[in-house]
């Protein structure tokens, strides 16, 4: 009882002394707030207000039909541009689609032939390049098909004989402003939770105020367990409101999965990840090497944990990597939860797990934190 009296003591103080550190503050309410929203409905995957050009070399009704029909939201208002436009236009990057529709090609199509467009991509758009070419000759087949049905001719490609038709589960629309949001709150919970722990112990050392835990009748599992709920608490709340108001109201993505059993294992993901921070505190002698530290932990553990990508689709020794990292099964569990409305009866190895993560970081973290006050007393 007298060890949980000082945990929660020392918690206490270390929420009072984050209220007063208003960077800290602001950091944390701009990354659950204007990061996720701003993040979410501004880095959207599908087609949308794609600049275009047409170099139609036909005029003919059909060319500007199909001219016509690049329209928004997807793409802007086609411009008219020239052959020898086309690569000044492309090295440029003042498109990111160029259409060549060539000469005779509804004289082609009415004779019967064979006719194709060419459409040049900038594939350093990578998020619109392959989505949006794809876009396009969809919506050119289908308006050829239309035009070529008004006139009572024969398509030159009748439809397979068997076809396939999709159907997208848990996100109909594709809305990826419905993926990116909680997405970005499992990036956020990764940064904030590895900073905040790891600056918390090195503010007590600037300040000096380690030392005076030192002579006082505290151990470091106290001091480290104090820090690590007070933060922990903290950074949950604030992804909590952030799932409620931000993700479901301003995004509008509907939470269909438990909640509860979502913050279940965000609090256990953020005991792995603050036990990790105190481990890197423990090796830094600032703020400036704590960053720095944090930077090669923190980016390959938001990038590789299949959030975006997904893990099968990495190479197979990066996978085999991304086991040991507790951002991989924490990824799977928020969108197992979220997404899909899975119960405890799936994601329960992910959070044993993670679980079991976080009492390996904590064992770590502990040791290097009795190693380290240990100097500091002799």
């Amino acid at each position: 009882m007298c060890a949980l009296r000082n945990i929660a003591h020392l918690g206490l103080k270390e929420l009072i002394s984050l209220r007063y550190d208003y960077v800290l503050v602001v950091l944390i309410l701009y990354s659950f707030t204007v990061m996720v929203y701003v993040t979410a409905t501004g880095t959207g995957i599908e087609v949308k207000n794609a600049s275009v050009a047409v170099v139609d070399e036909d005029g003919s009704a059909l060319s500007r039909r199909l001219t016509d029909a690049l329209r928004p939201p997807y793409f802007q208002t086609p411009q008219p541009i020239g052959i020898p436009d086309i690569d000044p236009a492309m090295d440029r990057g003042r498109h990111t689609f160029v259409i060549d529709i060539p000469p005779r090609f509804e004289a082609d199509l009415l004779a019967g032939r064979a006719a194709q467009i060419q459409i040049n991509v900038d594939a350093t758009a990578m998020s619109q390049a392959g989505v949006g070419s794809a876009y396009v000759r969809t919506l050119f087949s289908e308006e050829i098909r239309r035009w070529q049905h008004e006139r009572g001719l024969t398509p030159n490609a009748g439809p397979p004989p068997i076809a396939a038709v999709p159907r997208a589960l848990f996100n109909p629309n594709l809305y990826s402003e419905w993926f990116l949001g909680t997405m970005m709150i499992v990036n956020v919970i990764t940064l904030l939770s590895l900073i905040l722990s790891g600056a918390a112990l090195i503010r007590e050392r600037e300040k000096g105020t380690l030392e005076h835990l030192l002579v006082m009748p505290l151990t470091p599992f106290e001091i480290m367990a104090a820090k690590i709920w007070a933060n922990g608490v903290v950074i949950l709340g604030a992804a909590c409101l952030s799932m409620l108001f931000v993700v479901g109201k301003l995004i509008g993505t509907p939470l269909n999965g438990s909640l509860p059993l979502f913050l279940a294992g965000a609090a256990l993901y953020l005991f792995a990840m603050t036990s990790l921070g105190i481990v890197l505190a423990t090796l830094a002698r600032s703020m400036p090497q704590l960053g720095l530290l944090a930077i090669p932990v923190i980016f390959p553990m938001i990038a590789l944990s299949g959030n975006t990508t997904p893990l099968e689709s990495m190479p197979e020794a990066i996978q085999r990597i991304m086991l040991f990292s507790p951002s991989t099964h924490f990824v799977k569990l928020a969108q197992a939860t979220v997404y899909r409305g899975a119960g405890l009866d799936v994601v329960w190895p992910q959070l044993c797990i993670i679980a079991g993560m976080g009492l390996g970081f904590f064992s770590f973290a502990l040791l290097r934190l009795r190693r380290s006050l240990t100097v500091m007393a002799g």
